[in-house]
C-alpha cells in the first residue's frame, strides 16, 4: 500500500538553528500514528511544513493517490486537497450553537454569490447529525459552543474538521486538559477516525499514547530517532537518554 503522505529528506533552519534535519516520514491512507519527542524536537515545525505554514530549505513533501507536491501549494490549497489540522487550543464559534458551528464547516462550494443565497437543506442537516454522532455531541446540537466543556469543544472542532472531509488529520495534544472520561472518549474517536483516513497525533502524554495502541515515531533534533510500537521505542536506549530519562 502506497503512502498517503511522504516526507523525504526535509530540512529547515531558523536563524541558523536546524529545526528539521533531513526528516523522512510517511503514513498510509488509513493509519493512526503518534509523534512524540522532547520540546524542540521539531514536532510543531513538521506540522507547519505539511500544512504549508513553513517552507523547508530542502526535501520533498507529497500527498495523495497521485502524489501532489505540497511545497508548491498555499495553506488554503493544502486544506482543500484534504489536509486538516487541529491545534491544541480549540477554536470554535462560542456564541453559535454546535449545530451552527458544524453547518459553517460543511464542505460546500462557497463562492460569494452562493454564500449570499445559501440556505440550509435537509442533506446539510443530515450531514450535521452524522458528524455530531461521530464525535459524540448528538445531545448538544442546540447548545452554544461556549457552554461546552473543554473536551466537548475539542470534539466539536474535530467535527468541524471532519466536515471538510480531510484524508489526513494532524492533531496537536488532544488529551491536554481533559478529564479521564473525556480522554477515553477522545481515544475511541481518534481510533475510529483512523479507520477511514490518516490521523497523526502529536502528544506528550505517554499514557494517552499507550491507549492509542498505534505505531509511534520519536523525533529528536528534527529527525526520526526511533519508530515502532510504544513498547519498542521506549526500550530504545537513545530514546530513554534524550526523552524518557528527563523525568
Amino acid at each position: 500500500m502506497s503512502a498517503l503522505l511522504e516526507v523525504s529528506g526535509v530540512s529547515v533552519s531558523f536563524d541558523g538553528f536546524r529545526a528539521i534535519n533531513n526528516l523522512s516520514f510517511s503514513i498510509g491512507p488509513a493509519e493512526l500514528r503518534a509523534i512524540i519527542g522532547p520540546n524542540g524536537a521539531g514536532k510543531t515545525t513538521f506540522m507547519d511544513i505539511v500544512t504549508g505554514k513553513t517552507r523547508p530549505d530542502a526535501g520533498t513533501v507529497t500527498f495523495g493517490d497521485r502524489p501532489l507536491s505540497l511545497l508548491s501549494m498555499t495553506e488554503a490549497q493544502i486544506a482543500r486537497a484534504g489536509v486538516g489540522r487541529k491545534f491544541q487550543r480549540p477554536t470554535v464559534f462560542e456564541d453559535q450553537t454546535v449545530h451552527e458551528n458544524l453547518i459553517m464547516a460543511l464542505r460546500a462550494p462557497r463562492s460569494p454569490w452562493r454564500v449570499l443565497f445559501w440556505r440550509e437543506g435537509a442533506q446539510d442537516r443530515a450531514n450535521v447529525a452524522a458528524l455530531a454522532e461521530e464525535v459524540g455531541l448528538s445531545d448538544a446540537l442546540a447548545r452554544k459552543a461556549g457552554e461546552l466543556s473543554h473536551g466537548q469543544k475539542q470534539w466539536l472542532e474535530i467535527g468541524m474538521l471532519l466536515a471538510q472531509e480531510p484524508r489526513l488529520l494532524l492533531v496537536d495534544e488532544p488529551a491536554a486538559g481533559m478529564t479521564l472520561a473525556e480522554r477515553e472518549h477522545t481515544t475511541r474517536l481518534l481510533v475510529e477516525m483512523a479507520k477511514t483516513r490518516a490521523v497523526v497525533v502529536v502528544e506528550h502524554d505517554m499514557d494517552f499514547v499507550r491507549r492509542l495502541d498505534c505505531k509511534v515515531t520519536v523525533l529528536h533534533e528534527g529527525a526520526v530517532l526511533a519508530e515502532g510500537s510504544l513498547d519498542h521505542v521506549t526500550r530504545n536506549q537513545q530514546v530513554i537518554d534524550v526523552y524518557l530519562g528527563r523525568g
